[in-house]
């Protein structure tokens, strides 16, 4: 996989019920979170002098952060999108959100809307609605505090109940094991447990000393681009190849932790 350079952009803070509006308007009527929206053409000088016009697509994709109360959601999202990291941020109230811009490839942009739901929230009557259109998940635990690992299945069963993708399979979510730079309680074989239960990789991470939350983002678009590719190939069952045509594949995510 060739994962481009990425940029950061916007938003997050205090929640009104304006924000919340604005942001399910904008993964319901705007744009499907796996339509590909061409945005711009590029234009590419070759070595030969002659210039060759591209076609690059936009995609947004909706992607949920979700785990008990004090796991660390909201200090892996700020350092991901903005490369910051602090001991005291507020506790998050209802859903937060934050935007993280991907140059996936040369021919694709990928803008991840990430959704920071609030730990409390799984008791909650609203998730439902947080959860509409997402079609990827990281799902967060606290090393040190075994019962944010036990409550792991619990908001997986939330997710898989509340929302699927078109095809009726549900989103893939990559379970993080976070705060790794603190000592852990005692915990199960996280591979083993991740391919019981419907994850499709797991990762030790820290957002203090940003490890493996770039990983983790990566590996979860990956299995989400995965999806999109095999929705795009239902929906187009035959295709022509033009002459002059080059596509630039990826290759396959190298990772130990992301499963296949």
């Amino acid at each position: 996989m060739a994962a481009g350079h990425s940029t950061t952009t916007s938003s997050s803070g205090s929640i009104t019920h304006k924000h919340l509006f604005l942001a399910l308007i904008s993964t319901s009527t705007v744009t499907t979170p796996t339509t590909a929206q061409p945005q711009t053409i590029k234009m590419l000088h070759s070595c030969t002098g002659e210039t060759e016009w591209r076609m690059q697509q936009e995609l947004l994709f909706k992607v949920l952060v979700v785990g008990d109360l004090g796991v660390g959601k909201t200090s892996i999202i700020k350092r991901y999108v903005h490369q910051i990291f602090s001991q005291h941020y507020r506790t998050t109230i209802g859903v937060d959100f934050a935007l993280k811009v991907l140059q996936w490839d040369s021919d694709t942009v990928i803008r991840l809307q990430l959704w920071d739901i609030a730990g409390q929230e799984r008791y909650g009557n609203m998730t439902r609605v947080y959860y509409r259109e997402a079609v990827g998940a990281l799902v967060v635990f606290d090393v040190t505090r075994a019962s944010t690992f036990e409550a792991v299945l619990k908001w997986k069963d939330d997710l898989d109940a509340k929302v699927t993708l078109n095809h009726g399979r549900p989103i893939p979510a990559v379970l993080l094991a976070n705060k790794s730079d603190q000592i852990a309680c005692q915990l199960p074989k996280l591979d083993f447990f991740c391919r019981e239960n419907g994850f499709v990789g797991w990762f030790e991470t820290s957002a203090k000393e940003n490890t493996n939350i770039d990983e983790a983002a990566r590996c979860l678009v990956e299995h989400i681009m995965n999806n999109e590719e095999s929705s795009v190939s239902e929906r187009e069952p035959t295709s022509i190849l033009l002459s002059g045509y080059a596509s630039t594949a990826r290759s396959p995510l190298n990772c130990s932790s992301c499963l296949k």
